[in-house]
């Protein structure tokens, strides 16, 4: 059976208001924090594979963009590949997560890595030999398919380790920070890599970090759920976390989220070719994903005493306020800092959601619950990368950050109007 955290080294938070989280113990400390998170036995033998295993998936969709942009001439091509490689991964990786929560991480992992790096060795391939549009995107759909969801199992490991304790909302933040890490790290070292060593280089990358991380994580055994076919009674093995009211709206809030990333990369890609300066577009994306990294630090480190229903609520309209003057920015400062602020709105809204899924979804589903969200953001990030470039062939590269304000505003509509399905008491169909 999954481990829990031992009393000793349980943290104590003391009652977290309105939560629906009971209190811990009164021998416990007195809040929550990332050190006591840390402490968590065997968390270490999972988090360092996990790191390396999901930080190619930062470097995926700019490796893309970068290399077809180069190949084709046109960041419409490029739009289309690296959206049809999110679409796909979109509508696999919950089928993935559900596998995962079946029959086990690795039994997923193991074939998953490898089907992924021939996909991308084909569609670099493809590329480089100037292959016509349709036979990229051929390439893209197993590309896609095939992306190791890790982060999601990572997560789904902390919720069998911690098990209802109020250190979940920690491991939440956490896991946000170490994503948007990646995603400082990973579009910086993509597009160092293509522009300095080759074109195809940051999909090489890619491919062999994908490779080694995901089997050394899928090595990992002894943290990894257990399986609901081996463990869980009947009617938990067969619920499906798509049926659970409010993982329908999460899924919704994350596709907004997903726009905001896509029609970034894109357009920031788009923006900073048309000034004659290729080079600093990895240093500006990197400056969102910072945003978005510290205000992860800083949500795990709060001892919320709101629910994270109302946090959701108040934190999406003020991603949506700092999308909004996008699209009016034609200085490279200006951009950056605004890209920083909305860095900063997006951490409090993902890790509010992923939050969320403890308390809504069964344990035996909440891997397949995770990926729901995460291929959201994939769909969301590939349908903006696509209108993105279209915008920015047509109209400039300033015109593909008005995706950004419509996705999130979209998304806050939906959010506010089915606000009362996010309620544990509202999931039953």
């Amino acid at each position: 059976m999954a481990t829990t955290v031992r009393e000793h080294d349980r943290v104590d938070t003391g009652p977290e208001i309105g939560t629906g989280t009971p209190a811990q113990t009164k021998t416990e400390p007195a809040r929550p924090g990332y050190k006591q998170l840390l402490r968590t036995p065997d968390a270490w033998t999972f988090l360092l594979p996990g790191f390396a295993a999901r930080q190619p998936f930062a470097m995926l969709t700019i490796g893309i963009v970068l290399l077809v942009q180069h190949t084709t001439g046109s960041y419409g091509s490029a739009g289309v590949v690296s959206a049809v490689t999110g679409v796909s991964m979109a509508l696999f990786a919950p089928q993935s997560g559900k596998l995962a929560d079946r029959f086990g991480q690795a039994a997923v992992l193991l074939p998953g890595v490898l089907v992924h790096t021939a996909a991308i060795t084909a569609l670099i391939t493809l590329a480089l030999a100037h292959a016509p549009l349709w036979a990229l995107l051929a390439a893209a759909v197993p590309a896609g398919a095939s992306v190791p969801q890790v982060g999601p199992m990572v997560r789904s490991r902390w919720a069998a380790k911690l098990n209802g304790s109020p250190l979940m909302s920690t491991a939440a933040a956490f896991e946000s920070v170490t994503d948007e890490f990646t995603f400082v790290v990973g579009p910086v070292l993509a597009t160092a890599l293509c522009t300095s060593v080759h074109p195809a280089a940051g999909l090489v990358a890619e491919a062999a970090l994908t490779l080694v991380g995901g089997l050394l994580f899928a090595a990992q055994r002894r943290t990894a759920p257990v399986p609901s076919r081996a463990g869980a009674g009947a009617a938990e093995r067969h619920v499906s976390a798509l049926a659970v009211p409010g993982v329908r709206v999460l899924a919704t809030v994350f596709l907004g989220i997903g726009s905001v990333f896509g029609g970034m990369q894109v357009s920031m890609t788009a923006f900073t070719q048309a000034i004659g300066q290729p080079g600093i577009n990895g240093l500006l994306y990197g400056t969102f994903a910072a945003g978005n990294m510290c205000a992860g630090i800083v949500c795990g480190a709060i001892a919320w005493k709101v629910t994270p229903q109302r946090r959701l609520l108040l934190a999406y309209p003020l991603l949506t306020l700092a999308c909004s003057t996008l699209w009016a920015v034609h200085a490279v400062p200006l951009l950056g800092a605004l890209g920083l602020l909305v860095g900063l709105c997006i951490a409090p809204s993902l890790i509010t959601g992923y939050t969320l899924v403890e308390s809504l979804v069964p344990a035996a589903a909440r891997t397949e619950a995770f990926t729901w969200l995460t291929g959201a953001v994939a769909l969301g990030q590939a349908a903006a990368a696509t209108v993105s470039g279209q915008l920015a062939d047509h109209f400039g590269a300033s015109a593909g950050f008005l995706v950004p304000l419509g996705g999130t505003a979209l998304a806050l509509a939906t959010l506010l109007t089915l606000r009362g399905r996010l309620s544990a008491s509202h999931q039953n169909g």
